[in-house]
């Protein structure tokens, strides 16, 4: 197992999404230095990150039992999609901040969440019992690299 691995080895699935924000707002901070030196494919390679990101975050949303937090969930992942598309397309680091303000609100309320023991309890007996699924970030690219490495945001 690497060091990577062992990282996201104790995270419970609360911890896991908030880690994923982290990533997120790590990988804006870099398209937002690639903007100032005008490196364009560093730009590209960190907004396809934090794209990849919100891909797995939204593909994770049960719509069918999550009722109205999810649908607020998939807007929401929408939202900074179009912004992060907007702030690389317009070279916009304006956009781009405005993508992490509104990334690190609602990081703050999974933090929040993640931080109740009894929510924990919840989800870990959820999880045993298989009615909660948390896919592992390894299954998609970048996604482990911004958990592991979440810290330095």
């Amino acid at each position: 197992m690497n060091y990577q691995q062992q990282s996201l080895a104790g995270k419970n699935g609360l911890e896991l999404i908030v880690a994923l924000y982290d990533g997120m707002v790590r990988f804006l901070y870099q398209a937002i230095r690639a903007i100032e030196i005008n490196d364009v494919t560093a730009r590209r390679v960190a907004i396809k990150r934090t794209l990849d990101i919100l891909m797995h975050l939204q593909s994770r949303l049960r719509m069918d039992t999550g009722g109205s937090s999810a649908k607020a969930l998939a807007e929401f992942y929408a939202a900074i999609f179009a912004l992060c598309i907007d702030g690389s397309r317009l070279v916009s680091t304006a956009r781009l901040k405005e993508a992490i303000s509104c990334i690190r609100d609602v990081r703050e309320a999974w933090h929040t969440v993640a931080q109740d023991p009894d929510v924990v309890r919840m989800v870990r007996e959820k999880q045993k019992a298989g009615a909660l699924q948390i896919t592992p970030a390894a299954a998609i690219p970048h996604v482990q690299e911004a958990v592991s490495s979440s810290w330095s945001a």
